[in-house]
């Protein structure tokens, strides 16, 4: 009879050996990385498991149940080659026998789809979970934290590490339940067919690990060291052929330069291709080999007790269920040997998600909320610092009153502070000393939700979502009416234009909208805070950059916007200055002076300098734009 044969090693695939499957050991920077395991880490990340423990109970049921299923198929093997050999062979025996291996393989599929089922039924719940939990936990963070923090890495944390939690839930968890389950069956059932023989068996089972994981771990690295060539080939491709980094070579004759370049690099990802390839050749013939050899030692150690008469009462069927059980126990004690590994990779996994979870929340709600009347909702700062790095103060003692229905205007030099005033109100950040009150109470004091849905904003940033313009529109005001936001596009001035289009208002934007321009997008999120109608408007005017005909479009849309409403606005240009109730010149955190446009030009030579180098060319290029198109239009009369 021919023995069966044994797995093959782990990461080898048929015909050769796969070095980019998951490691079975830790890299450097993991093991100085490793999370500090606690008693509160591991009672936090249970706490997650907790509420589905009925359904946790049905998996390891189910586990046990297969893993006691899954002995079945090589005692029954036994069983028939007893009955093969047996001198009163019976048809109707071994029709059973297979019979009965045929229900057991059923019956085990069966299980194991259900254990599949539910487990990945409490993988996607508990992300459900944490997705939840991390969003809910996100929304609530300050300004600052996400002016701090790489996109990137929020995405990160709020899809893969949180996905990541599945592989740990069906993966880990249940492959290290299973894998001890099924070892503790298998040797079980070893030592009770024969001690001897399953005593053999064990000892060839480290020779063929131990050198593997070591052999898997060279290739591996320099797998690693074939990836990061593969990258730098691949970036040098990428910026030296595209249009305009081709174009950049040929301009500076760089061409001989980056094809010597391309060729090192081409030439580092071959050599090491091919010690990658090469690397453990020979250990794997050999251990090939023993492999192959390893069953045979069974057999004789088996046969040898027969033939001796030492054991009568062992059989071929028996030698042929231990060889099978030997192979059934390679792969979970493979898995179990890199316990500690899939373990601490799993825990850094969870200490990722809960640094962010972790993270404080700089701006809450107080504990007794106020929801004052700011139908007089005069501004006023008092004594204002703020840093947003220690020892570096951004705001140095700001103080000013900003009466209910005036418009104030600030100016200033790029850094001096202004964005910073104008996001305190809303509070998008705190004061670190000092207060910022409305209608007399600090806005600390106020409901949160509360004071902003009395502030509208608009920034020189416009952001819209990836929708329709209504969509964008009722972001401000979710059951506003036709009515209300024709009544909203018509103040600002963009009605026209959305009842031009073929879609009208449910016209797609495009993501950041996109498929706007400047000027229309500014005009939208006008109208939204037009929708809005907040008691406080803030202004970080952003025309500059616009045509003159979208520039007076959001010009008059603005002074529409302004109209009845307490105003802060930064100012960019000349007009806006000269409409101004009071003027602020901010220098290096402080408030310098205060007053009119003519007053300031008059006392403060930080105005008037600001006046000479900003708004003065402004006016200018005005001047001379307008003088330009009277010369056309005279051209044309003639």
């Amino acid at each position: 009879m021919r023995p069966p044969s044994m797995p093959p090693p782990p990461g080898m695939r048929p015909g050769g050996f796969g070095p980019r499957g998951p490691r079975s050991f830790l890299t450097e920077e993991e093991k100085r990385n490793k999370p500090k395991v606690t008693k509160s880490l591991i009672k936090r990340i249970l706490s997650y498991l907790k509420p589905y423990l009925p359904q946790f109970i049905l998996v390891f049921t189910a586990l046990a149940i297969s893993a006691v299923l899954g002995l079945f198929p090589s005692i029954i093997t036994g069983k028939i080659v007893d009955e093969i050999i047996d001198t009163d062979r019976s048809i109707y025996t071994l029709a059973y026998l297979l019979v009965l291996a045929f229900i057991v393989l059923v019956l085990s599929q069966v299980i194991s789809v259900l254990e599949q089922y539910i487990n990945s039924w409490i993988s996607q719940k508990i992300i459900f979970d944490m997705k939840n939990q991390m969003y809910d936990h996100l929304q609530r963070m300050s300004h600052r934290f996400f002016t701090s923090e790489k996109q990137g890495d929020i995405i990160t944390r709020m899809n893969s590490d949180i996905n990541g939690v599945s592989s740990v839930i069906s993966g880990t968890l249940t492959t290290i339940v299973s894998n001890v389950l099924i070892s503790g069956t298998c040797i079980f059932s070893l030592f009770y067919t024969d001690w001897r023989l399953a005593i053999v068996g064990l000892i060839i089972l480290p020779i063929m690990i131990f050198p593997t994981r070591a052999v898997g771990k060279k290739r591996w690295e320099l797998a690693s060291e074939v990836q990061e060539a593969q990258d730098e080939l691949n970036q040098q491709v990428d910026e030296t052929l595209s249009v305009s980094g081709s174009m950049l070579v040929k301009l500076f004759t760089r061409e001989r330069k980056e094809y010597e370049k391309f060729r090192n690099i081409n030439n580092r990802v071959t050599n090491t291709t091919i010690k990658e390839h090469r690397a453990g050749s020979w250990f794997h013939v050999m251990l090939g080999m023993f492999i192959q050899t390893a069953p045979l030692m069974i057999y004789f150690a088996g046969g040898f007790l027969i033939i001796s008469g030492w054991d009568k009462g062992l059989t071929v069927g028996d030698i042929s269920v231990i060889v099978a059980l030997i192979n059934r126990l390679y792969q979970p004690v493979r898995q179990l040997l890199n316990l500690q590994v899939d373990f601490v990779r799993s825990l850094a996994l969870f200490t990722r998600i809960f640094e962010y979870y972790d993270k404080p929340c700089e701006i809450t709600n107080p504990e007794n909320p106020k929801l004052p009347d700011i139908t007089d909702s005069t501004i006023e700062f008092r004594d204002v610092h703020f840093s947003y790095e220690r020892n570096i103060e951004i705001l140095k003692g700001v103080s000013f009153t900003l009466p209910s229905g005036k418009m104030y205007a600030i100016v200033g030099a790029s850094g001096a502070g202004k964005s910073t005033i104008i996001n305190m109100i809303p509070r998008l950040y705190d004061t670190v000393k000092g207060n910022v009150l409305i209608a007399g109470v600090d806005v600390k004091e106020y409901d949160l939700a509360y004071l902003r849905q009395n502030i509208g904003v608009v920034t020189q940033d416009t952001y819209l979502f990836n929708g329709t313009i209504r969509e964008n529109l009722l972001y401000a005001k979710s059951d506003a009416t036709q009515d209300e936001l024709d009544f909203a596009c018509r103040a600002a001035n963009i009605y026209d234009f959305i009842s031009k289009l073929p879609d009208g208002y449910d016209t797609i934007v495009g993501n950041r909208g996109l498929k706007l321009s400047g000027g229309e997008k500014q005009r939208i999120s006008i109208a939204r805070v037009i929708l809005k109608d907040p008691k406080i408007l803030i202004l970080d005017e952003a025309t500059s950059s616009l045509d003159s005909i979208s520039e007076n479009s959001i010009q008059t849309a603005l002074d529409t916007l302004m109209i009845g409403r307490t105003s802060l606005v930064i100012a960019h240009r000349l007009s806006t200055v000269l409409a101004a109730d009071q003027i602020m010149v901010l220098q290096d955190g402080t408030i310098q002076d205060e007053g009119t446009h003519d007053e300031l030009l008059e006392r403060s030579e930080r105005y008037r300098e600001l006046y000479e180098t900003q708004f003065r060319r402004v006016l200018e290029h005005e001047r001379q734009k307008n003088e330009d198109n009277n010369s056309t239009k005279l051209s044309f009369s003639d």
